[in-house]
């Protein structure tokens, strides 16, 4: 499988965070392929495709196939494949970060384990059911993908230390941080970015009722994992899709309190 791309430029949707909820996806991936620029358009999900929700192993399967079929696809890490991928030995995690009780206690990992026919906490069962693209996917997923006008990072960046020593350490994933906060942090999405970022900072990680579209900051978690639309942003229209029932377009609130704009119902929510 090919190496997940770090760097892209042009039109982008950007997916939040599944956690398993495959239903709610395969919905938004049948609207962004109505879209007449989908083949030329890249595909980001923004981490956490794993735990909480219901079917873990098929959001695996889901972005597998669009590797396949939709090169223009990556994906970033989430605090929750860091945890997993740490705790099935997937990458070079630290001993002192006990990833492997961690992630079985704190980490609602029990679907995942569900889903791949595994009790829950039999690491070892669970690492030989993976097939050969899970372990390719989850050991080689980014910290960040980089884009000219756009930063996609799970859960943001500390406004107190500068751009390019954050930007250096995303680009190097360093494994022996203990909890690396730009996956983990849940300070990050009510924080400014730092001063000397030149992007707008996208993330999701911490749930939010609707999109938030800022100048500097777009936050995209609209479930958690546990209720709610999942949703997707398009780069550069700032147009939202979500994966729910038809409604009207209307204007976002976090800049401005927005008045609708009327039309005929549709599953865009214009930004």
């Amino acid at each position: 499988m090919s190496t997940l791309a770090t760097r892209i430029d042009g039109p982008v949707a950007v997916i939040g965070d599944v956690h398993g909820q495959t239903d709610e996806l395969e919905t938004v991936l049948s609207r962004l392929r109505q879209l007449p620029d989908f083949e030329r358009r890249w595909l980001v999900f923004i981490g956490d495709l794993v735990d909480r929700g219901p079917d873990p192993r098929g959001a695996l399967e889901i972005v597998c196939d669009l590797q396949e079929s939709h090169p223009r696809t990556t994906v970033i890490a989430g605090n929750h494949e860091l945890a997993m991928g740490g705790a099935l030995g997937l990458m070079p995690t630290p001993d002192y970060a006990e990833w492997n009780t961690r992630w079985v206690r704190d980490y609602l990992s029990e679907s995942t384990f569900e889903s791949f026919g595994v009790e829950h906490g039999d690491l070892d069962g669970l690492r030989a059911q993976l097939t050969d693209r899970h372990v390719d996917l989850l050991s080689g997923l980014p910290w960040c993908v980089e884009h000219p006008e756009f930063l996609f990072v799970h859960a943001g960046l500390d406004p107190n230390t500068p751009f390019p020593m954050q930007l250096r350490i995303l680009r190097q994933r360093d494994f022996t941080l203990n909890r690396p906060p730009w996956l983990c942090s849940k300070s990050f999405v009510s924080a400014p970015v730092p001063q000397d970022c030149p992007v707008a900072v996208v993330s999701g990680h911490v749930h939010v009722p609707e999109v938030s579209i800022q100048p500097k900051r777009i936050l995209i978690d609209t479930t958690g994992g546990e209720a709610g639309d999942l949703s997707c942003v398009l780069l550069p229209e700032k147009k939202v899709i979500t994966s729910g029932v038809e409604q009207r377009p209307r204007r976002p609130q976090p800049v401005a309190a927005g008045q609708s704009s009327g039309g005929e119902k549709s599953w865009w929510k214009f930004w």
